[in-house]
């Protein structure tokens, strides 16, 4: 069970969970194959995986909730009320493999830069759908 299941409201509700794009995975595993002679390339390895495994990003019916970390834990939140910009970066490979960074910024809150996620246009869409389900709501 994660942090987000763990801290979820009464009536709120996981809409979306994102993850990160395969292509990850394979950077951390070129730094093993590549560096891993020098011992480098474990570490890369090592903190390449334990931020894939121990990262968080989920939409649900009331917030964005954006957490890192293993030991310590860092969370990025906010309500969605409060979102005013998603905005999306996606280079020509990304759009041509399905992954992007967006940055989401908020009423009193920084901005949240997400890493390279897998399908941005369908988390951009969940998080956009869920304001306009809230809006109606209220």
């Amino acid at each position: 069970m994660g942090y987000v299941d763990k801290t979820l409201g009464a009536h709120e509700t996981i809409l979306h969970r994102a993850y990160f794009h395969w292509t990850y995975t394979l950077t951390a595993f070129a730094a093993l194959i590549i560096l891993g002679i020098a011992l480098i390339g474990i570490w890369i390895f090592l903190s390449m995986m334990i931020r894939l495994f121990t990262t968080e990003i989920v939409v649900t019916s009331q917030r964005f909730v954006y957490k890192t970390g293993w030991i310590s834990r860092k969370t990025q939140e906010v309500n969605l009320e409060k979102i005013e910009e998603v905005n999306l970066d996606q280079s020509v490979a990304g759009r041509l493999l399905g992954y992007g960074r967006l940055r989401i910024q908020g009423t009193g809150v920084g901005a949240i830069d997400l890493p390279l996620v897998a399908n941005p246009l369908k988390l951009r869409r969940r998080i956009t759908d869920a304001k306009a389900a809230k809006r109606q709501e209220g």
